[in-house]
């Protein structure tokens, strides 16, 4: 109400600048200056409600809810594929023995025979077998290489033995064990034992009558040659009496009662 008011003083207010004034000489133009002033309107009545809008675009995806209680337990689900099967347990225990069982029936009677002389048979086949097998060994070492200078044959036998018992070995097959009287003769035997991969052999010459005086295996005495490493022969501990070579070439008494390979040597008249 108040709106309307203001907008018919305003109106009427305007009409009345536009009239001329009486008495006045002043000349007027023929169309007279209007002033238009555009002043909102009263405001309407409401109209009708309108018809329902598109939906507008999908907003934003909210903050996750707060987590609900926990439901009900569900039914028993239906037995689920067999799984793999496991590794194999620990043996377990052995169980306690049964009860013996009832002697059975008495056998029908062996047929008689001679076992004397089956037994005697058996004995000579069984020495027969352990000659083949000593010689067969003793080919194998021959087999595996020999050494040789104008007069004799130099053989490395890969068996650990004592001394004495490697004196036997080379004796039953005709040799000795071997005795390096010269320098060639040593060098030959060093550098066998080098081509070898060994370090150490026994050699014929100890001096297990005597102590301090060595002879060669085959009881001849040493004559001015000799190869003795330094300190040596020290008869450690009043128990070296006999000899190896190392495989520089040099000599050291040792005990007879070590075992170590050796070298046979033969002569060739005799081979």
């Amino acid at each position: 109400m108040k709106r309307a008011l203001v907008l018919a003083l305003t109106l009427i207010s305007v009409a009345f600048l536009t009239q001329p004034r009486s008495g006045s000489t002043q000349h007027l133009p023929e169309e007279s200056c209007s002033v238009q002033i555009l002043v909102p309107g009263l405001k309407g009545d409401a109209g009708e409600k309108g018809d329902k809008g598109a939906p507008g675009r999908p907003g934003r995806v909210g903050p996750s809810g707060e987590k609900g209680e926990i439901g009900d337990k569900g039914p028993k689900g239906s037995m689920g594929r067999h799984g793999k099967l496991g590794p194999l347990g620990s043996k377990g225990e052995k169980g306690a023995g049964g009860d013996a069982g009832p002697p059975g029936p008495n056998g029908e009677p062996g047929i008689p025979c001679e076992c004397g002389q089956i037994r005697k048979a058996i004995g000579e086949m069984d020495i027969q077998v352990s000659q083949l097998t000593t010689e067969l060994k003793f080919l194998k070492n021959v087999v595996a290489g020999v050494r040789e200078t104008e007069s004799k044959i130099y053989l490395l036998v890969k068996e650990e033995k004592k001394y004495t018992d490697a004196q036997h070995y080379c004796n039953g097959r005709g040799g000795k064990l071997s005795m390096p009287k010269d320098e060639a003769t040593n060098a030959l035997i060093a550098s066998y034992i080098n081509q070898s991969g060994l370090i150490r052999v026994f050699i014929g010459i100890n001096d297990l009558e005597k102590e301090g005086h060595y002879v060669y295996s085959d009881r001849s005495p040493m004559q001015t040659f000799n190869k003795w490493c330094n300190g040596e022969p020290n008869n450690a501990y009043d128990e070296e009496h006999c000899v190896e070579m190392v495989a520089s070439g040099g000599w050291n008494d040792v005990s007879c009662h070590l075992t170590m390979y050796f070298i046979c040597e033969f002569d060739k008249e005799n081979v």
